[in-house]
This record gives C-alpha cells, sequence and structure tokens, in this order.
C-alpha cells in the first residue's frame, strides 16, 4: 500500500486548503461520519473513481464504532429472533473480513457456552440447534473448517482447559462454536480511512459540519475555528447516533451496551469467549471475552438510553450489576467489584420500526434513506455489516450521479491485509504483525535509527515506542489522546493509561512538531 493511506496533521492541513479552495466546484461524495459506516461508505465511494471527502467531528471511531464488544458476528443471535436474512448477510460479511478485507484484523474465536445448572438440558439442546444451523450459513457462505471449525460438545475437563475459571459444581461440560473476534474495533476503522485515502479520499477530523443540504454543508476546522462551504454532487449522512441531528425524518432508538473490564488473569487467563446465558432470554448472553494483551471485557448490556451522550456514556450501577450477576453464574470464586478495573460502553444507533419496551426486541437491520431533495442517511445496521451498508450508500449516490461504477470492496484488502500464513512468516515483532498485518516490517524499519522504539515505553506494559510514533505520522492521531484512547484502547484501563501517559506524550509531540 502507497504512503498515500498515511493519514496525519500535514495530510489533514492539505485537505482542508484543498476543500477551501474548490469554492462552488463540488466534489463528488461529502460523507458526514468517521465511524466505521462512514469510513466504509468513503472507502467503497473512493474505490469506484468518485472524488470524496470525509469529515469527523472528532477522531476516527469515537462514537459508537469504538465501543463495540470487538467481535465479528455470523449472525447467531438474529438466528435466534428466526432473522434468517440479516443472520445470513452477517456470516456473508464476516467471512468478507476472515479471509480477504482484514484478515490481519479479524481472527477466528472459540466460543465457550459451560452446561452448568444455568443452562437445563432443553435450553442446552435447542442452543446446540442454534449452534448447527449457524453452521449451515458457514458452509452457505464458503467459510471453510478449517478456519471457523463446526461445533461440538465438549468435556468437564476440556472446558477446564479452555476457562479454568468455569465452575465444575454441577457442570455437565460445554458447547464449543467459532466466530470471528477483531484486534480492535478502532483499528478496524483507521484502516478502512486509510485505505480510502490511498484511493484519493480526503480524510478530515476534528472537522464539523453543519448548514448541511443535499449538495453542500459548512465545514468548521475544530482546531482553527476556521469555516467554509463545500459543495458536492452528493451528500451522504453516516452519523451514527447523531444521524437524526441532520435527517429528522429519522428515528433511532440508541441502545447503551456496556462492558466491564477485568485481568484476565483474575479468569485463569481463558482461552475461549465464555459465553453466560442471560436469565429469561433466550438466545441472549453474557460473555467474557480475553483480550490479547492480558484484559478480558465482560459485556454486554442492551438497554435503552435515548437522552444518553454518545460520547460519554453514562454506566449505571444496575449494568455492572447485570454483567457480574450474570457471568458469575458460571464461576467458582465470584468477580466482585474490586477486580474491576474500567468500564466502557457505547450507543448502538437502533432504527426504530415498532414500538417496544426492550431494545433488544428492535431490528438490527440498517435503514437507508434515499428520496429526492434529502441527502442520502444510512442508519442503523451492526459493525460486522459496515460494508454492505457503505454499498447500499453509495450505490445510491451512484444512481442519483448516473455513475456506473461497480462496488469492489468485497474483495479488496485493506491496508496491512493478508493471510495468516503470510502474516507468520513477516520479519517482524509478533505485537506489530497482530497490530499492523503486512506493515509490521515497515514499522520496524522506520525504527532502525532509533532501537528504543521496538521497546516498551514503559516496564510492564506491552505498547512499543514504534506505535506512537507510527499513530501521529500514518494513523491520524492528533492528540496523545488520540492514541492512548483510540490507537491501543488504555483508556478502558485508566490505571494502565496513566502509567503510559507521560512517555507516551513526549514521543507523541515531538513527531507532531515535526509534521507540522
Amino acid at each position: 500500500m502507497p504512503t498515500g493511506a498515511w493519514i496525519n496533521a500535514r495530510t489533514r492541513a492539505h485537505a482542508l486548503d484543498t476543500l477551501a479552495a474548490t469554492g462552488s466546484e463540488p466534489i463528488d461524495v461529502l460523507v458526514i461520519g468517521g465511524g466505521v459506516t462512514g469510513a466504509g461508505v468513503a472507502l467503497d465511494a473512493a474505490t469506484r473513481g468518485l472524488r470524496v471527502a470525509l469529515v469527523e467531528r472528532r477522531d476516527l471511531g469515537s462514537g459508537t464504532s469504538g465501543y463495540s464488544s470487538k467481535l465479528v458476528h455470523g449472525g447467531l443471535r438474529y438466528l435466534a429472533k428466526g432473522d434468517v436474512s440479516i443472520a445470513r448477510e452477517s456470516a456473508l460479511e464476516r467471512h468478507r473480513l476472515l479471509t480477504t478485507i482484514a484478515p490481519h484484523l479479524a481472527r477466528p474465536a472459540e466460543n465457550l457456552i459451560p452446561i452448568g445448572s444455568y443452562l437445563s438440558r432443553r435450553d442446552s439442546a435447542l442452543a446446540m440447534t442454534g449452534l448447527r444451523l449457524g453452521d449451515v450459513l458457514r458452509r452457505s457462505c464458503g467459510t471453510s473448517t478449517s478456519l471457523l471449525p463446526p461445533p461440538s460438545r465438549i468435556s468437564k475437563f476440556e472446558v477446564g482447559l479452555l476457562a479454568p475459571a468455569v465452575s465444575t459444581i454441577g457442570l455437565r461440560g460445554g458447547l464449543t462454536y467459532w466466530d470471528g473476534q477483531l484486534e480492535d474495533d478502532v483499528r478496524l476503522v483507521i484502516a478502512l480511512a486509510r485505505t480510502a485515502s490511498a484511493h484519493g479520499a480526503q480524510v478530515v477530523t476534528r472537522c464539523s459540519a453543519s448548514a448541511v443540504n443535499p449538495r453542500s454543508a459548512t465545514l468548521t476546522d475544530e482546531l482553527s475555528g476556521e469555516s467554509f462551504i463545500v459543495h458536492a454532487r452528493t451528500v451522504i449522512n453516516a452519523g451514527g447516533v447523531w444521524a437524526g441531528d441532520l435527517e429528522p425524518d429519522l428515528t433511532t432508538t440508541p441502545s447503551r451496551g456496556t462492558h466491564l473490564v477485568v485481568r484476565s488473569e483474575r479468569l485463569g487467563n481463558p482461552r475461549a469467549i465464555v459465553t453466560v446465558p442471560v436469565p429469561g432470554h433466550f438466545g441472549r448472553y453474557v460473555f467474557a471475552i480475553p483480550q490479547p494483551d492480558g484484559l478480558t471485557y465482560l459485556g454486554l448490556t442492551d438497554h435503552m438510553a435515548p437522552d444518553a451522550d454518545g460520547y460519554d456514556v453514562n454506566i449505571p450501577a444496575a449494568d455492572e450489576q447485570f454483567l457480574l450477576e450474570t457471568i458469575n453464574r458460571a464461576l467458582a470464586d465470584p468477580l466482585g467489584p474490586a477486580d474491576i478495573i474500567g468500564r466502557y460502553a457505547g450507543l448502538r444507533p437502533l432504527v426504530q420500526s415498532a414500538k417496544s419496551s426492550q431494545s433488544a426486541d428492535i431490528s438490527r437491520r440498517h435503514l437507508l434513506i434515499d428520496e429526492a431533495g434529502k441527502m442520502i442517511t444510512i442508519a442503523g445496521g451492526k459493525l460486522t455489516t459496515y460494508r454492505q451498508m457503505a454499498q447500499d450508500a453509495v450505490d445510491a449516490a451512484a444512481r442519483r450521479l448516473e455513475y456506473d461504477a461497480p462496488c469492489v470492496t468485497a474483495e479488496l484488502p485493506l491496508v496491512g491485509a493478508a493471510d495468516q500464513q503470510t502474516l507468520a512468516g513477516l520479519p517482524a515483532l509478533p505485537r506489530l504483525v497482530r497490530r499492523f498485518g503486512l506493515e509490521a516490517p515497515m514499522l520496524q524499519r522506520l525504527a532502525a535509527d532509533r532501537p528504543e522504539l521496538l521497546e516498551p515505553v514503559v516496564e510492564g506494559q506491552p505498547v512499543l515506542g514504534i506505535e506512537v510514533v507510527f499513530a501521529a505520522r500514518a494513523e491520524g492521531a492528533l492528540s496523545v489522546d488520540d492514541f492512548l484512547d483510540r490507537r491501543i484502547r488504555a483508556g478502558f484501563a485508566p490505571e494502565d493509561r496513566e502509567a503510559l501517559r507521560w512517555e507516551c506524550t513526549k514521543l507523541f509531540d515531538a513527531e507532531l512538531a515535526a509534521l507540522r
């Protein structure tokens, strides 16, 4: 991937100057929103040869896209609700992410459902039936068993090997199935934005849009305060939970998804995602999701939060209690408040199609608004199906523009993408390969004259100095907070964030000064 895939303070300034200088000469597509959907839209439009600009009022992935469970779901939950079409769409997009689009960031993950007293024989049989139906979807999408093995029943002993913290009292074994897991959701957003940039899209963060209409918007540089009007032949609203601010006819029901963060060692360093059923809600589970660097995320809730701040979601005590009580049903040594080292929550922008008192009952289908005299709006949906959402939005834009070019994103690898065999042979540190894929050797070369950058920034923390440098040079980070909170997610564990902050600030500020 050429260095056109690098986005930083310098490319941002150039993009702003270019957009401001166009005057009344329109670009083809203006995308508003820098989450996974907006970045996907920018990539789709740019790869069709359209002139594209993406604007985001904060940082890439700073809203809902940065607060998911970091999973690439194959649609099991939707099968439980009888929604086969959306389940298959999820399974197909999972296949594409795991095999072509981002196999360096999306990888297979084993899931374990312990069969204890909290799961009746009837419900465990139903669960296995659902897993087998999900496996039918896997096969229909062409995903091989070498990548995602079929579900199976395992013994009590095998449960203990996968999840040592699971209680053996009343344990009758377990069910396992395979799904997708992301290295991190914001890393996917950044890879999309960088790949879009490599194909000519202008990516501008810290840039808000106001006075938006189907053919123009007033853009304001949030760093300088300067404003100008940009004209576009098509405007696409991908604002997530804020999409309704630009499209009054859109009704979304924000749903709060809360996660707790614990040290993986407290759970015996599980090797699989532990999945515990929520009492009285068939097909709904709480997950303990181990991460590569010693943390485990416990999630998630699904409660309506109509008045919540999408950037700073309040986490009520009831969410914490619900998550702990549910996961503790399966644990030998229950987790308590003292085990929680961090918390995070995001808002899902659910499109409400019917009156409901429970956000879990609202469809995860996405909604495209494409009406004469309006901008195009794409809303709802899920992280896993961002690509299909983007395709639908750009298809609508192409019709308006009378522009005939096919979508190519289903077969387009993102920057750094390669299969696991290729990645395993790269001459680079494992952490860099895991997080940057094919770019890992290049990052090591960047540190050739400063070998200390290939060492941890702080003893006891896995973050390398070259990650700080690359975030400023190539990944669009404009502040050390962008790096800490979204490039490495240190904000999920405040104690770790504080330990890293000072040394990361020194490195980051030096790089940022060199770009200006």
